[in-house]
């Protein structure tokens, strides 16, 4: 899903007069991002998009006034709107960021996306802007959305990025899991069916702790 899908997506929005003033009016006024943030929800509405899957109008809406930030104010204001956002515009923040110019700046906010235990945050964080993270993260955070039975299909690249520790993580979490005579979710036991497929070593998953993310 590109921007200008998301604004397509948007049409049918109750005030769709206010999207378009609000969307110029970041673009003049970066201060009122804020502002128009709060509100979106209440003009823009929270309802799924039909032709956007897995996107509400709150969400499309935020993050469309994040790409109409002048590029030399993006980091700032992102960093402020998620630190004093409430859960949805912590989530529009973190979805937006593949399409921000923002280099690795926004790595720290997926940092504590992650360590929350929201799944709204830990999914939205595991999206196409996760390649900025390093893979003993990124693997961790792959773990956790299998405890929290958030469905991998929300983590990007997934299989590109799926390698032998995290094969080890898995395949030691499904140990412990049959040892209390409970599974691992399915989609998570079809990858390390697709890891131990390719050959990948498991030996050392037995011996190997697995980390906890629960706390995390």
């Amino acid at each position: 899903m590109e921007p200008d899908q998301l604004r397509a997506a948007l049409a049918a929005v109750p005030d769709p007069d206010w999207l378009d003033q609000a969307l110029r009016g970041v673009a003049t006024d970066p201060e009122t991002v804020g502002r128009l943030f709060a509100v979106a929800g209440r003009r823009c509405g929270r309802a799924p998009l039909p032709d956007a899957p897995g996107w509400t109008a709150d969400d499309a809406t935020r993050a469309l006034l994040l790409t109409m930030l002048p590029a030399d104010r993006v980091v700032g204001q992102v960093e402020t709107l998620y630190r004093y956002g409430d859960a949805a515009e912590k989530r529009a923040v973190l979805r937006a960021l593949p399409w921000l110019p923002v280099g690795a700046n926004g790595v720290p906010l997926l940092h504590d996306a992650i360590r929350t235990n929201d799944t709204r945050l830990v999914a939205a964080a595991l999206g196409p802007y996760a390649a900025h993270l390093d893979a003993a993260t990124w693997r961790q955070a792959v773990l956790k959305c299998v405890f929290m039975e958030i469905p991998l299909t929300v983590v990007d690249q997934l299989d590109e990025r799926a390698d032998d520790e995290l094969e080890i993580m898995l395949a030691g979490l499904d140990e412990e899991r049959r040892a209390a005579g409970r599974t691992i979710p399915a989609d998570a036991s079809a990858l390390l069916a697709r890891l131990r497929t390719t050959g990948t070593p498991v030996s050392s998953a037995a011996s190997s702790p697995v980390p906890n993310t629960k706390e995390a």
